[in-house]
């Protein structure tokens, strides 16, 4: 069995304005199985009140645990926990599988989403990822006989709000964290990335890398020996012989210039 690191949330600040019982439907469905396996509602509407008002210390969320400080109003403080069953190899492999079965499921999760369709494939294939009544095992070192107490209430229903925020606190409390999640995803997919990623280069045909380069263009007329003497009749105003002398230093370059490029490499330098 991988064994997974834990991770460790900060406290939350109070949070009236927030229903306790989570807002997505897989954090719905936590908190309804810690209510309906309560022997008494009265724990339950104490620990709503403690997860609002911040009684709940820093969330520690490992593989089958999640625990945490839980104080009273008098300064008393409490240690808390709240165990699941983690899921066997054998239960992991069959998830990967329904998760491999359809791209959209590793998608939703990557974007943070839950859906429901994997959930009940899941479950058709015997592998539990909400827990259903009696699956949350609840553990305080508090004197109070309630099963739940008030201080693993207030833990549950603040766990229901990290499952909110990110799935993957739910598969790791399963027994695997989002990197052993990805890992075993790629050993049946070598395409999957994890997020961040980049993305590999687009390729390119290897006929198109290799193809043949188009034909060198034919060398240019050989220059004659001579440059042409130009008579040009000067607009009023320029001296006679002025044009023809700007005009035969021009020719005089340009034969310079063709000469330097037929004695150096075809589509090589220029020479300064």
């Amino acid at each position: 069995m991988i064994t997974e690191p834990a991770r460790v949330f900060p406290a939350f600040a109070p949070r009236r304005s927030r229903g306790a019982r989570g807002t997505t439907w897989w954090g719905h469905a936590w908190t309804d199985a810690l209510e309906e396996a309560a022997l008494s509602g009265e724990p339950l509407r104490k620990g709503r009140a403690y997860a609002g008002s911040g009684r709940v210390g820093p969330i520690t969320v490992g593989p089958g645990r999640i625990a945490a400080s839980v104080h009273d109003a008098d300064g008393s403080q409490y240690e808390t926990a709240v165990h699941i069953e983690r899921l066997t190899d054998a239960r992991w492999d069959r998830f990967l599988d329904q998760v491999a079965a359809k791209s959209g499921h590793l998608a939703a999760l990557l974007d943070r989403d839950m859906p429901q369709e994997l959930v009940a494939a899941a479950e058709d294939a015997d592998v539990p990822l909400l827990p259903g009544i009696g699956d949350l095992d609840p553990d305080c070192d508090c004197p109070d006989w309630e099963l739940p107490c008030r201080h693993a209430a207030a833990l549950c229903y603040q766990a229901a709000w990290l499952l909110d925020a990110d799935p993957f606190v739910l598969l790791l409390l399963r027994g695997r964290g989002e990197r052993a999640f990805l890992d075993g995803l790629r050993a049946r997919d070598p395409g999957t990335r994890a997020p961040g990623s980049p993305a590999a280069a687009p390729g390119v045909a290897a006929r198109e890398a290799y193809r043949p380069v188009d034909p060198l263009p034919a060398d240019p007329p050989p220059v004659p020996d001579t440059v042409p003497s130009v008579r040009i009749t000067p607009p009023p105003g320029i001296p006679a012989g002025a044009l023809e002398s700007l005009v035969a230093r021009a020719a005089h370059r340009a034969r310079e210039l063709l000469d330097e490029r037929g004695s150096g490499p075809v589509g090589g330098p220029r020479r300064a």
